[in-house]
């Protein structure tokens, strides 16, 4: 992960941790079905962040090795993770995780590989990957022709200067995908409406590496855009953002 981007989550873990959406259990039970994980599978969540994903393969009893650059994030998922047995907390980036080689038997990466250089991190995975281990990018990605959607982005484009789309601009792009797996893999997509009250809507939007903090001149004018995306589409006091949740997996030789 380029240090630049190392960064970008500054000040806002607490926020991310709280708001950002979970991944669907469907999605873990398959996962696990189709690779034949066990109890004795060792996982590497790379970019685990405040450990959204790490603790789903913490309760299903794995152990994982949480790899995450930013030290904001990674005391998060401590503080939060720290019960487990099972959780090992790295110091570490997706081109240079410091696992042992073939120390892993697979390998997760939720919401993070649009930060990653791709060839670097292919490399990496080949590393520290057991034969025939596996690869799996999980990411929710919005409905972008929903006018929810649209008014968000409308909303991030006019407050946020370093909106350049959302997942870095590349999230619907299968060939960066096809590069990495070689084209040899799979893909499941599932449906996944995420739910928020206001403050949690407002939080997740807040959460983006993007977006704004209390400090900068236009963060009244995105809380208020958000506030009234909300208070349009809203229903009983709640909202649901179309989002669908894809999940691709396959080897890296």
């Amino acid at each position: 992960m380029m240090m630049k981007n190392i960064s970008k989550f500054n000040g806002k873990s607490i926020m991310y941790s709280k708001f950002r959406p979970d991944y669907p259990n469907e999605l873990v039970m398959d996962m696990i079905f189709e690779n034949t994980l066990t109890s004795n599978s060792i996982i590497a969540d790379i970019g685990s962040g405040t450990g959204i994903m790490t603790k789903k393969l913490l309760d299903e009893g794995f152990k994982v090795f949480a790899v995450e650059p930013n030290t904001e994030m990674r005391m998060v998922a401590e503080e939060k993770l720290q019960k487990y047995k099972l959780f090992n907390s790295i110091e570490g980036s997706a081109e240079y995780t410091t696992l042992l080689k073939m120390s892993v038997d697979f390998i997760t990466v939720a919401q993070a590989f649009h930060w990653f250089h791709v060839k670097r991190f292919q490399k990496e995975c080949q590393r520290i990957l057991k034969k025939n281990g596996k690869v799996a990018i999980i990411s929710n990605e919005r409905m972008a022709a929903t006018s929810i959607n649209q008014e968000i982005e409308i909303a991030y484009k006019q407050c946020c200067p370093d909106f350049n789309g959302f997942s870095n601009g590349f999230a619907n792009s299968e060939e960066i995908y096809d590069r990495f797996f070689q084209k040899n893999y799979s893909r499941k997509i599932y449906n996944n409406p995420l739910l928020f009250d206001k403050t949690g809507f407002i939080g997740r939007h807040l959460s983006s590496s993007f977006s704004l903090t209390k400090g900068d001149r236009l963060y009244p004018n995105l809380v208020e855009a958000l506030s009234n995306i909300f208070d349009k589409y809203s229903k009983d006091d709640v909202i649901a953002v179309p989002n669908l949740t894809k999940y691709r997996c396959g080897f890296v030789h």
